[in-house]
Parts: structure tokens; sequence; C-alpha cells
């Protein structure tokens, strides 16, 4: 059994040393900052990285994959499914804490769309599984006096946030599985992430540790960085013009 000092490290995650990390946030930043075509040339010069990549640094990295993939922390976060728990609190009749089996356990659903980055580049027809974040929402009891839902990262630092309303669209999803993978890999932001399919990416919280009944929204990490609270695909980035349904 490791000490808990050990354990917390496992748990946190792999870190990342310093003169590499600046290094990869060079790489990194260039693909949020210019888009899909830096993103591609900088891929160029680099070994692809995989799924397996021992490193830690795949979600620093814009990769070869159908995804590429940003954190905004420094090191690469972790929980295994056997430790996940998903906390709900806030303006609700009954805080509790789900497993990941005890999420499992609501009625899966499974949404095919498109996963669309606001700086230009789009994964078509993606398959997430998971559960609708309007039952998790439902299991808690959310109180008349919610209005906005908040998110955050069990990275420790990256936070999002959805209107009650749209919180509660058929197509948002706590999903635990992903392209026929269950569980989602770290990379990708298991073993549970937010999917908001009408929304772009950033708006689809990777590493879910918890979710939080408001009065009012909050603006999340991006948003308190310029981003558009309400990030609609086609509608917040001027160029894309695939329609909100």
């Amino acid at each position: 059994m490791p000490e808990p000092e050990q354990q917390e490290q496992q748990e946190r995650g792999t870190p990342i040393g310093r003169r590499v990390f600046v290094g990869m946030l060079v790489a990194g930043g260039a693909g949020v900052l210019w888009g899909a075509k830096a993103s591609d040339a900088i891929s160029r010069f680099m070994r692809p990285v995989t799924e397996r990549d021992v490193t830690g640094l795949t979600d620093l990295l814009p990769t070869a994959g159908r995804f590429r993939f940003y954190s905004v922390v420094n090191y690469s976060p972790h929980r295994s499914v056997a430790n996940y728990q998903l906390k709900v609190d806030g303006l609700v009749d009954r805080p509790q804490s789900f497993s990941f089996a005890q999420l499992q356990a609501l009625p899966q659903v499974q949404v095919v769309k498109d996963f669309q980055c606001v700086t230009g580049w789009r994964v078509p027809s993606v398959a997430w599984t998971g559960v609708k974040l309007s039952d998790v929402l439902d299991a808690a009891g959310v109180q008349p006096g919610a209005k906005a839902i908040t998110f955050t990262s069990f990275d420790g630092t990256y936070t999002e946030s959805l209107t009650l309303d749209q919180a509660r669209r058929p197509d948002v999803l706590v999903a635990y599985g992903m392209e026929n993978k269950v569980p989602i890999s770290d990379a990708h932001g298991g073993p549970v992430r937010l999917y908001v399919a009408p929304m772009y990416g950033y708006k689809s919280c990777k590493w879910l540790g918890g979710i939080t009944a408001v009065k009012e929204v909050e603006p999340g990490y991006w948003e308190n960085l310029g981003y558009d609270v309400d990030a609609w695909i086609g509608k917040s980035n001027g160029r894309d013009d695939q329609p909100v349904t």
C-alpha cells in the first residue's frame, strides 16, 4: 500500500520537467492561438504520440491522430476507474458522489456527433457513451433557485459552466466512453468527462471531478481569458458554418 504522499502523487498524475513543460507550452499554445494549420505544422516535426505515451505529455501536444490534446496544467491528470468519484453538490436536495460503477448503472445513452474545436479543427462522427447530464442532476434533485451548473476538473485548475437549460439538453453527456473505448483514456480527459455536443470543445470539461448547481452562470477558465460564455458551434469564432441543432 503506498504512503499517503505517494498515493496523492499517483492520483494527481505524471509531473513534467520545467524545461520540457515550457517548450511544450510553446508548441501547444501555437495550436490554441493559431488553429489547426499551426498544429499540423508542429506535428510534422514531432514523433507521433499515442495514448500509451510514457512521457505523460500527450495532453500538451498537438498529435497526429484524430484529436489534438490540450491541458492547462503542467502534468498529465489521472484517476483510476476504481478510485474515481464525481461530486455533485451546491443547490441540490441530495448532494452525493458517484463512483464510476454508479454512473454506469444510470440509463446509458450514446451520442454520435462531430467534435469541434474553436480553433478550427473538427473530428467527425465521434461516438460518445455515457449518461445524460440531466439524469445526474435529477438524481441529485436540483433546487428551484439554481439557474446554472458549474464544472470542475480534477486537474485542480480547469472550470466550465452552462445554464441549467443548456445542461438539460439531451446531447449533453457525462461521458465515460468514446469510439467504443471504455473507459475514456487519460489523454482524452477520462475516465469521465463532460461532452457538450452543440458547443465548441472547451465547454466539454475534461477530467470531470465536480458538478455544482449555482444561482447564475460563472465564467469558466477560458471565458475569463476572453472566450465566449455561450460557445455555440457556428456562432462563436466567426468562421464555422455548422448549424446548432
